[in-house]
């Protein structure tokens, strides 16, 4: 095993996810409801099943492009989610 990439996937989803509206959902619901270990086993699974799905998708696309294309893909993705952060919509305020 990788550990190496493990510890860098670890790191880069767990930073990614910390005040996330799914975490945010979670505090929620385990502080209203009566078993906050079942929030705690249904969100990790969610998490689980949500990972595995991106993992397996990205393997599939990661087969038929080469990866400077997916490279480049993925950098005009988060340009283009930065320039609409950026310049918000005329209907916000």
């Amino acid at each position: 095993m990788d550990w190496q990439l493990l510890g860098l996937s670890f790191i880069t989803v767990f930073l990614a996810e910390i005040g996330d509206k799914s975490q945010l959902a979670a505090i929620a619901l385990g502080g209203s409801l009566k078993s906050p270990r079942a929030v705690f086993l249904g969100t990790v699974a969610a998490l689980l099943l949500a990972t595995l799905i991106g993992v397996l998708a990205g393997g599939g696309v990661a087969q038929l492009l080469p990866v400077r294309i997916l490279k480049a893909i993925a950098a005009v993705g988060f340009a283009l989610m930065a320039v609409r952060l950026l310049w918000p919509d005329e209907n916000d305020e």
